[in-house]
């Protein structure tokens, strides 16, 4: 029931080329960045992402993408990075994008075990009809007036059907290979808790992935954490990265706001 690895470099050590990940985090909010900085280091490519947005360029998942280590992506918001813009636009990079609440569901779906699921987002627009540009073209830019444009993995049609004189359209649960999340604080057993803004995305990615590794700015016993207050138990958790004090308090803010 000790599920605590000795490092982030020793969690992420058996993730293969090709292999498929779930990553928590909203923009730089509850990113597991020391997972996915060892994960740069191991050299692991192809490799195909789920996540919200792939963090910005030089933090979280662009250093992944800024490495060509990044194959395709499922998310739902491109963001302000550059480098992942570049890359879709010049058929480096393969991108489902999707609603967000639906990118949402189809974690917790996946993990919940259940397949698919009808929703109304999305009808009646490309992301049920299909021609969703996947990827473009390797080289040069898509851009229409530069002269590019060329799809060369669109979207496929969706089944839709009608519930009570509404169409709804069908959306896959996913499920992936591994699953990379930050928590606040954690036990040995794998039970986690997310502070505030930081849940976002965590708790679905971790249900949705077969081996979910997970980095905390806390470890506490057994016992220490309240039942009524796991956010997420230990059972969708297979591995506990510690953080060093340095690395948890390390939160880059992508947005400062301030007032006069």
């Amino acid at each position: 029931m000790n599920k605590v690895s000795g490092s982030a470099a020793e969690a992420v050590a058996d993730i293969p080329d090709g292999a498929s990940i779930a990553v928590g985090g909203f923009g730089l909010s509850g990113i597991p960045d020391a997972l996915i900085d060892a994960l740069h280091k191991q050299e692991a490519a192809g490799l195909e992402i789920v996540s919200n947005n792939c963090g910005v360029d030089g933090r979280g998942l662009g250093v992944l993408l800024a490495a060509g280590r990044i194959a395709r992506v499922t998310g739902s918001y491109v963001g302000e990075n550059k480098e992942f813009a570049r890359q879709y636009l010049g058929g480096e990079l393969e991108v489902e994008l999707t609603p967000q609440g639906t990118l949402a569901e189809r974690l917790r779906a996946g993990g919940a075990g259940i397949p698919a699921f009808y929703t109304p987002a999305g009808v009646g627009t490309q992301v049920a009809e299909g021609g969703l540009p996947w990827r473009y073209a390797l080289g040069g830019t898509s851009r229409p007036e530069a002269g590019g444009g060329s799809v060369a993995v669109a979207s496929p049609p969706k089944e839709t059907r009608v519930f009570s004189g509404r169409p709804y359209v069908l959306e896959h649960g996913i499920t992936t290979d591994f699953a990379l999340v930050r928590a606040w604080r954690g036990d040995r057993h794998g039970n986690l808790v997310f502070r505030r803004a930081a849940a976002n995305f965590n708790p679905l990615a971790a249900m949705a992935g077969r081996v979910t590794i997970a980095e905390v700015e806390e470890l506490v016993e057994p016992g220490e954490l309240a039942p009524d207050e796991v956010h997420l138990p230990g059972i969708y958790v297979q591995r506990i990265v510690e953080l060093t004090p340095g690395q948890a308090t390390d939160k880059r803010i992508e947005k400062r706001t301030v007032s006069n």
